[in-house]
């Protein structure tokens, strides 16, 4: 079970996994040792995973994203989820359903590379379809 310290915790860690110990601690009216044994608590239970890179500034602005709903043969799923990884562009894979296998988010460095990936993407062994759409404006990210 998760307090809702450690909810308010997640949520500061999530905006900024690189904050200090102890700016989490003022953050959270609590001692620097009380949130270190909270997150050594969270990583050891599995409820934090890992740390992960997120692009910013002129970099990340100049990235076009698109969610790519992906049809695949159900004899190949494991061939084209394997294909999928080894495309650095695929950010993000998920099984989802409904009347698509998969959705996979693409990221690219302009409309023509995406343009190039989805290609890829189509001609990928097993996959049947696929359903594009590109991201216009992201609202919120957490």
């Amino acid at each position: 079970m998760i307090s809702k310290q450690d909810q308010q915790l997640l949520l500061l860690l999530r905006r900024n996994a690189r904050v200090s110990i102890s700016d989490l601690a003022r953050s959270l009216n609590l001692s620097r040792s009380t949130v270190q044994n909270r997150i050594a608590r969270l990583e050891a239970s599995g409820v934090i995973r890992g740390y992960s890179l997120e692009m910013g500034g002129e970099y990340s602005a100049n990235q076009v994203e698109a969610h790519v709903s992906i049809k695949v043969h159900q004899k190949l799923t494991a061939r084209t989820n394997s294909a999928l990884e080894q495309l650095s562009q695929v950010a993000q894979l998920y099984s989802v359903s409904g009347d698509y296998d998969l959705l996979a988010i693409v990221q690219a460095q302009s409309l023509e590379a995406l343009s190039a990936v989805l290609d890829e993407i189509g001609n990928l062994e097993g996959v049947e379809r696929t359903n594009s759409a590109v991201v216009l404006e992201t609202k919120f990210r957490r």
